[in-house]
This record gives structure tokens, C-alpha cells and sequence, in this order.
């Protein structure tokens, strides 16, 4: 693993820092957007007083904390990236690949570097069943990673193109605390809202970070995921947001689509069928969580 000189000193000085994936830069916005993107969102943690550690493998090497160099890589329309997981940390270091991390593999990452703030778009959860099956065996690793992992995940509650109630109740199942910040209703992407209350909400930064530390002291070794609502400016249209949700779901059925490959189809309908919207949306929610996570983050240096 290798940790950047500012990125290192901030964590030796037991300074603010927050975790930072690669996976949206490589593989969740075109080429172009995503660099702007890269350096907003480092820029916004910085803002708030925070040091941000974008982390990705190059080379078969980790790295906590890119440079201009790596970020460039990293977005490149070539890049050629695989996504990693968790469970592809391994294989990409022995074989010297290079690999985006998800919010899995992120939170591993950050967890070993000493980060204890991880600021992303949204997680991952329970797949939506496939068309003629009653139950889908799709779990994103993210949910277990954050059941075994002391890291706070700031992000937008899961995409409503996942099975959202099947999503809290493994969340329960595996301990992890789940906040509401300002919100008593579980966030769903691109909408603020969705059927589903939070457990528990919080209404500032020293709020949650009094929560993080006392879960951290006497909870059962899990993560907390600190849910934030889109800012209402950016929230997707509820019409148009059921209409693309529904176009999706039908061009999965008629295209016979099955397992892991549902979600990035729907999703891939967002972008294209939403004339950009989606992109506006999801840029816009990355931006507020990292801004928050930075500030939880330095409420809890203040602890």
C-alpha cells in the first residue's frame, strides 16, 4: 500500500480524512466529466478543512491518495480499469492489474489505512428479482464489507432500482447502524424519499460523529452508514423518475436480462433516457455526501 504524503501526515497528525472510491470516475461517468468530477470532489472535502484520499490499485499496487498523474489515469476513455471488489483486491495485486474500487473494497482499504470516513453516491444492496424469478441471490458485497468493517459510509441511501426493504433488513441482520442525517425517511438516489424510515437520525455533524464514537466503543464491530438526502434542487422528477424505472424494468424483461447484469441495464437507461439528467443528479448527491462525510469528519477529530 502506498499513502501519499499529505494523506500520510493528516492521519499521522490524527487529522481529518475521508475515503474516496474510483469506481464512479472509471466506470460511473463518460470520459471528460469524469475528471471534472475527480477534482470537485477532492476540492469539497478540502473545503470543509479535510484531506481526501481518492484510493485505487495501479500496478497491482494500492494507492490511498492520487495524484493529478493517477486521477488522469484513472479517467482516462482508455483506461481499461477492472472494477474491483473486495474479494478482486487479491487477484489484482498478484497480477499486477489495474482496478477502480467499489464502496467494498474502498472501506477495506480506508479501514486498513487508518480512515474512518468514506464519502460516496450510493450503496449497493439486494437486487431486484430477475423477470420470472420470485427471489434474487444478487447481494452486493457492500452490505457484508460493512458488517465487518468499522467505517462510516456517507452516501444516498441505494438506488431505487434495487429491492430497497430486502436492502434495510440485511442491514439490521448484520448490525450495521443506519442514520438518517436531517431525514427520517431512507434516502433512494436520485429520489429524497422512499416507503422506508431510518432507524435513527441525526441533525449535525457532531451528532453523528457522537454516534459513531459510542457505536465504535461499545457496538459489535460494524460500520455505520450515515444516509443523505439529494439536495431538493437536484432531486429527479418523481414522473419522470417512475417512467424510466418502469421503461427499464420492461427493457430487462423483453431483453431476458438476468443477475448481476439488471442493475447496470436499468441504470444505463437513466443516463441515456433522462438527457442527462441522472448524470446532473448523481454528480450533484457525490458532491453533498463528501462535503458531509468531511464534515463528520472533522467533528470527530474534535471528540
Amino acid at each position: 500500500m502506498r499513502i501519499t504524503e499529505e494523506v500520510a501526515a493528516a492521519l499521522a497528525e490524527r487529522g481529518p480524512v475521508v475515503a474516496l472510491e474510483s469506481t464512479i470516475l472509471a466506470h460511473g461517468l463518460p470520459p471528460g466529466r469524469n475528471r471534472t468530477v475527480a477534482t470537485a470532489v477532492e476540492d469539497a472535502v478540502r473545503a470543509v478543512g479535510a484531506v481526501p484520499a481518492t484510493i485505487a490499485v495501479l500496478d497491482g499496487q494500492i494507492r490511498v491518495g492520487l495524484t493529478d498523474a493517477e486521477l488522469d489515469r484513472v479517467c482516462a476513455a482508455d483506461a481499461g480499469l477492472a472494477k474491483l471488489s473486495a474479494r478482486d483486491l487479491g487477484p489484482a495485486i498478484a497480477l499486477s492489474h489495474d482496478g477502480a474500487t467499489t464502496i467494498a473494497s474502498t472501506s477495506v482499504i480506508a479501514h486498513a489505512a487508518g480512515i474512518a470516513v468514506f464519502g460516496t453516491g450510493g450503496l449497493g444492496g439486494v437486487h431486484l428479482p430477475a423477470p420470472g424469478e420470485s427471489v434474487s441471490w444478487d447481494v452486493s458485497a457492500d452490505l457484508d464489507v460493512l458488517a465487518g468493517t468499522p467505517v462510516t459510509v456517507v452516501c444516498s441511501g441505494v438506488k431505487s432500482v434495487l429491492d430497497i426493504g430486502a436492502t434495510l433488513e440485511v442491514l439490521e441482520t448484520r448490525s450495521v447502524a443506519v442514520l438518517g442525517y436531517r431525514t427520517d425517511s431512507f434516502p433512494a438516489f436520485y429520489r429524497r424519499e422512499s416507503p422506508f424510515t431510518v432507524p435513527w437520525r441525526v441533525n449535525s455533524p457532531a451528532e453523528a460523529a457522537a454516534v459513531i464514537t459510542a457505536h465504535r466503543s461499545r457496538g459489535p464491530g460494524s460500520g455505520v452508514l450515515l444516509t443523505n438526502p439529494i439536495p431538493p434542487e437536484h432531486e429527479m422528477d418523481r414522473e419522470l423518475h417512475d417512467r424510466l424505472l418502469a421503461e427499464g424494468m420492461a427493457k430487462v424483461a423483453s431483453d431476458e436480462v438476468r443477475g448481476s447484469d439488471v442493475t447496470p441495464v436499468l441504470l444505463e437507461h437513466f443516463h441515456t433516457a433522462s438527457d442527462g439528467v441522472s448524470l446532473d443528479a448523481n454528480e450533484a448527491l457525490v458532491l453533498s455526501n463528501v462535503a458531509l462525510a468531511a464534515e463528520v469528519a472533522v467533528a470527530l477529530t474534535q471528540r
